[in-house]
């Protein structure tokens, strides 16, 4: 008895479908990412060797330009100029910020050319309104080889 073969059908792998789960995964994967948060105050960060601080999802930044100016960052992650560069309005604004939530970190972020005198003014105010973990940002020091 004779059997007669089937013809074979030829396999094709369709690679558009899965080209295109790709391009959704890829696209995913660039909505989903945190990326780092850049502010839009221009200032170049004091150097400093040691440990890398940990990252919180909630904290209170101050940022302080070369001018002495002040600006505050909440958990919008937007820097918003203070209107009135005076200890009081710190001594306002930043309870405000911190949502009655005084064990947040608190990041002073100071140009390196900022006048001492405004760094100890947010770090006076920080510690009168209630804030018990202050950082100061740095940027790691460059070696010369």
């Amino acid at each position: 008895m004779k059997f007669r073969r089937k013809k074979r059908e030829k396999v094709d792998i369709t690679l558009i479908s899965m080209i295109d789960v790709l391009f959704v995964l890829l696209l995913f994967f660039m909505v989903s990412t945190t990326f780092n948060r850049h502010t839009e105050v221009k200032i170049k960060l004091p150097e400093a060797s040691g440990a890398e601080a940990e990252n919180h999802p909630k904290n209170v930044t101050v940022i302080i330009d070369a001018k002495g100016d002040y600006y505050l960052t909440g958990s919008d992650d937007h820097s918003r100029k203070l209107p009135d560069q005076s200890r009081e309005t710190l001594m306002r604004e930043l309870p405000r910020l911190a949502a009655q939530a005084k064990d947040i970190p608190f990041i002073i972020s100071a140009d390196a050319k900022t006048p001492h005198q405004s760094v100890m003014t947010v770090l006076d105010v920080a510690g009168q309104v209630g804030f018990s973990h202050i950082t100061f940002a740095t940027q790691e020091a460059k070696t010369e080889e």
